[in-house]
């Protein structure tokens, strides 16, 4: 199992980007959270098979219909995911 770390850029808050992320990581089967950040960033924490991961990245360079992404970081992790069952939306 991968673990991945992003934190996206741009327009993605109040532009209903975590629920989108939430839905979609569900679809696919990809474990983990999203959350606002107080700078106007998203942050993510994601785990699965890493091809799987790599489709809900490039989703991430878009988000939904009201996001303007303007960049997504991404830090590959050795270790996480310990016990997720869920992608789950934090506050």
């Amino acid at each position: 199992m991968a673990v991945a770390h992003l934190v996206i850029r741009g327009r993605v808050q109040g532009v209903w980007y975590r629920g989108s992320m939430q839905r979609e990581a569900r679809r696919l089967g990809i474990v983990g959270w999203v959350r606002n950040r107080e700078d106007g960033t998203v942050e993510a924490e994601i785990a699965g098979e890493r091809d799987v991961l790599d489709v809900l990245i490039a989703w991430a360079h878009r988000g939904p219909g009201g996001a303007r992404v303007r960049d997504v970081a991404v830090t590959w992790r050795d270790t996480g995911a310990a016990g997720w069952t869920d992608f789950e939306v934090r506050g």
